[in-house]
């Protein structure tokens, strides 16, 4: 039954929960209004409290205030800030004021204890989060079990269980994402075979049946049609192409439910399929590779915007920058480096170059610095390091600008150590200088056939008396 109150003109209305908030900065309890759209949180203190409709107004019902708090929270500039509270709109005065002369007195010990009393935003509800509205099955360690699975439906694609084990599959499908690689499966109609490559994934059905679903490649995501509900702009366009992440939060419709459910939208690289994922359930971690994120950086990602960090550490203990950005597709925060390395290399030398032949300033992403650009444009061989692979492991390298081509030649060992191991060693240089050079040894000149590997002397009987054998000049006849 809903809770009612009855105001002074003796009107029955319903009476819904607020928010109350404790701001750590100056340790005031206050009255929720709302978000600015700059994303400040809109307060007042209790005693200015004129009229409920200052108040943030909230259903009652679990999952649609979690719903709104996550949103709420998700949309606050600094939301660790401060601590809210969720309270009856009737009693919101009064337990403001109660609120905040227990916090006035309370020691740091018990102040502690009102996180107990602390909302936070949940993931309420994820079984409705399936198909493209995944839900986070990091949180849990198998959604599915082996036998849950249609080993018939699997049988009519050519795959098994064991084959799947084999192509490390099983573990990813259990968890309830998709495999990580493209899996061959075939497809028998009776008079047609089809093979193709896909990617599996497990969902489960409205009757309760665990279903297979296949992810197959498609040439490239029609942009023109609406996602969900979601109309693509050109920028967000771009970004999908380019890096595979929208790059914001926008409102997608739950086709089943007409559920309103901002998301973040990414592209699966693989099959170029578009995937969209809860931003509610989005985490972020604390710490990414020896960097400790700060409040802002947590909203840039957790608001799906890519974040350029720098002097992030690798696991071979070595220094690299990267940008950092939240993956529907992938449910995690990965790298993006500049898409990948190639097109970066690509990029970089067209940067550099200018259609002029000049050496670039950039490579990889790694800008020189004013002594490594002066050598490398005068074409010698630069030592470079800082520079980072698709899977976000660093490595290093030797770069030489060839002037000829206009173009970069990388190596990952210097390639004048190896033309120095490349020279013949003394014992070779004998072979190197008789066979290839055309010039003479004496102890050997007059063997015809051609010295083998460290040979300077006959090494037979025969080679000794062709040694020996005098040579006949060769005169101009008259």
């Amino acid at each position: 039954m809903e809770e009612t109150a009855q105001n002074g003109a003796d009107e029955i209305k319903p009476v819904s929960d607020t928010l109350l908030v404790l701001s750590k900065d100056t340790n005031k309890i206050e009255m929720v209004k709302g978000v600015d759209k700059d994303g400040n949180l809109q307060k007042f203190p209790p005693n200015e409290m004129q009229e409920s409709g200052q108040l943030i107004r909230v259903d009652k019902h679990g999952d649609l205030f979690s719903n709104f708090f996550s949103n709420f929270y998700r949309q606050l500039k600094n939301p660790s800030h401060f601590n809210f509270f969720k309270v009856s709109e009737y009693d919101a005065v009064n337990t403001a004021k109660d609120l905040q002369q227990y916090v006035d007195q309370a020691s740091l010990e018990e102040k502690e204890k009102l996180k107990e009393y602390e909302v936070l935003p949940k993931n309420t509800n994820p079984s409705k989060n399936q198909n493209t509205m995944e839900n986070n099955t990091e949180t849990q360690e198998y959604r599915f079990q082996p036998e849950q699975i249609d080993w018939k439906t699997m049988e009519k694609f050519g795959l098994n269980q064991e084959k799947l084990e084999k192509l490390n599959a099983m573990d990813p499908l259990l968890r309830g994402f998709k495999t990580n690689t493209l899996i061959p499966i075939t497809i028998n109609l009776g008079t047609a075979v089809s093979k193709m490559d896909v990617r599996l994934s497990l969902q489960t059905a409205d009757n309760g049946e665990v279903a297979v679903n296949l992810h197959g490649i498609r040439k490239e995501p029609n942009y023109n049609l609406k996602f969900l509900g979601h109309e693509f702009t050109d920028e967000d366009k771009k970004n999908l192409k380019e890096s595979g992440n929208m790059g914001r939060v926008v409102d997608l419709v739950n086709p089943r439910t007409d559920e309103i459910i901002p998301s973040v939208i990414s592209r699966d690289r693989l099959t170029n399929e578009l995937v969209a994922y809860r931003a509610e359930y989005i985490k972020i971690p604390d710490e990414i590779k020896g960097i400790k994120l700060d409040d802002h950086q947590k909203q840039t990602l957790l608001e799906g915007r890519p974040l350029y960090l720098e002097g992030m550490t690798s696991k071979k203990g070595e220094l690299f920058d990267a940008t950092v950005q939240f993956n529907a597709d992938k449910r995690y925060v990965e790298f993006i480096f500049n898409n990948n390395q190639s097109q970066q290399q690509s990029q970089s030398n067209q940067q550099g170059q200018k259609n002029d032949g000049e050496a670039p300033s950039v490579f990889r992403g790694k800008e020189l610095d004013d002594a490594q650009y002066d050598k490398f444009k005068a074409g010698q061989t630069v030592y470079i390091d800082g520079l980072t692979d698709s899977k976000g492991k660093a490595y290093q390298g030797y770069i030489t600008f060839n002037q000829e081509t206009s173009k970069t030649d990388f190596s990952f060992t210097n390639p004048n150590k190896m033309k120095e191991k490349a020279q013949p060693s003394k014992d070779h240089k004998t072979q190197k200088a008789v066979n290839s050079d055309g010039k003479t040894n004496e102890a050997t000149k007059n063997i015809k056939e051609p010295l083998e590997s460290k040979q300077q002397q006959p090494a037979n009987k025969h080679q000794e008396a062709q040694q020996k054998k005098p040579t006949r000049s060769k005169g101009r006849k008259m």
